[in-house]
């Protein structure tokens, strides 16, 4: 990655930069590492801050920046649509979102035809639940512990993780069913003997805590911030049942899993053999950009008769990006690179699993899209929650180069999520990072 000319802005250093942050930003506008990074300059795999450090980006922008920092073809795209039309909000067409909108038609599982664009996550999970209420006549929503919705007054009544919770439950049509958490059982049984009792566990939560008949069920095929909480593979196909049985519909939560992370596939709920009647995505869609969708079935659509609008939702620049990004992924088989990667990032973490068994309890995920989590002695049996060691693991990846995030309810994940154009020798210079940095920490 070649230096660029210095932006104007860019003459502040990155003390200035941490201080005007401290300054004017919310405290709770929260950055990693004890010495915050200020990045300015970012192409495919690699950033640079502002004194010129290169840095691998494993992280991705948290499962965002999909095909690359900087895309040259989605950036040609996004620069050619600025000059042309920027903003015209949701009360106009515009060629971009009709044919973004028939894109996600055309590659979402089963009946879902008919979209709704918004700028986040959050106003998407919003709006999925809005659609189910209004689509049922019910109000009650099953939604899982430990999950992450996003950070509105309902994302935080749906979130089941109290690390994002800034307020008491303020929506009483939410109820959270257990997590399906095998590392960490909530009934302290053991898969595949368990039966999937946390996914049975769904039909004694509708019969004991809400009237019987509910709005949905929302979940993510796999829990992000969370820690990237894997299900059993069967596990969808029983909740879903159990959920259609008591008059609900399934909301799937793709805003991370979505857009070919997991790996082979467009979306994670497709690697569980279950159909959604309402699906939500952000994140991966436009390489940054700031867009979110909710798509589910036209006779869902027709529930909403009152008149919405989203004032940036669907942006033709938003738009423009998602378009360009989509078709960088077909041309260049990003699914089945996420696919192959992610096999050899997963044996690559397998190995590090074997080199420090007391610190590594755990490894899962799917694809691109694979969490560690550290314990104090797997070796001996002790699973509590080593938040410390991932602490100390993320200074030493620092100081090599290597951007990850982390999560989980106890802040001991890391979670790994490369962009989907990552190759054999990115993914192998990763784990080589990772293992002199558990070395350093006497992992």
């Amino acid at each position: 990655m070649n230096p660029k000319t210095p932006a104007p802005h860019e003459a502040l250093s990155a003390a200035d930069v941490r201080a005007k942050h401290k300054e004017f930003l919310f405290p709770a506008t929260s950055n990693y590492y004890e010495e915050s990074l200020v990045l300015t300059e970012g192409k495919g795999m690699r950033l640079r801050d502002i004194d010129g450090r290169e840095y691998l980006d494993f992280f991705g922008g948290i499962l965002t920046v999909s095909v690359g920092h900087c895309n040259d073809e989605v950036n040609a795209a996004v620069k050619a649509q600025i000059d042309r039309l920027g903003h015209v909000s949701t009360l106009y067409p515009t060629i971009p979102i009709v044919e973004l909108a028939e894109k996600l038609a055309s590659i979402t599982p089963g009946a879902l035809k008919k979209c709704y664009f918004t700028a986040s996550g959050t106003e998407a999970d919003e709006t999925a639940v809005m659609m189910a209420q209004l689509h049922t006549g019910r109000s009650e929503i099953v939604a899982l512990r430990h999950g992450y919705s996003g950070r509105s007054m309902l994302a935080q009544s749906l979130t089941g993780h109290s690390t994002w919770r800034a307020l008491p439950t303020k929506i009483p049509d939410i109820k959270h069913a257990l997590s399906p958490y095998c590392y960490r059982c909530p009934l302290g049984l053991k898969y595949p003997s368990c039966g999937v009792k946390c996914a049975q566990d769904i039909e004694e939560l509708i019969k004991t805590t809400t009237t019987g008949q509910i709005a949905g069920f929302l979940a993510e095929p796999i829990q992000g911030v969370g820690g990237f909480v894997t299900p059993p593979r069967e596990y969808f196909q029983i909740a879903v049942a159990i959920v259609r049985k008591y008059g609900g519909v399934f909301i799937c939560d793709e805003v991370q899993t979505g857009f070919g992370r997991t790996g082979g596939k467009w979306w994670g709920c497709e690697q569980y053999g279950v159909e959604p009647e309402i699906m939500t995505m952000a994140k991966g869609i436009a390489n940054g950009m700031p867009l979110s969708a909710t798509i589910c079935t036209p006779a869902i659509a027709d529930s909403l008769q009152k008149l919405s609008i989203s004032t940036f939702g669907g942006n033709p620049i938003s738009v423009t990006a998602a378009n360009a990004t989509l078709e960088v992924m077909e041309k260049h088989d990003l699914k089945g690179n996420a696919e192959r990667q992610g096999r050899r990032l997963r044996a690559g973490l397998e190995g590090l699993q074997r080199k420090y068994p007391r610190t590594i309890g755990d490894v899962r995920g799917m694809g691109l899209m694979q969490g560690v989590e550290h314990v104090a002695d797997e070796t001996k049996g002790d699973r509590t929650p080593n938040p410390q060691a991932t602490v100390r693991l993320f200074e030493e990846t620092k100081k090599r180069g290597l951007l990850i995030g982390k999560g989980g309810l106890y802040g001991n994940v890391l979670r790994i999520s490369p962009p989907l154009t990552v190759n054999a020798a990115e993914v192998d210079e990763a784990i080589g990072k990772l293992d002199e940095s558990y070395g350093a920490i006497g992992a």
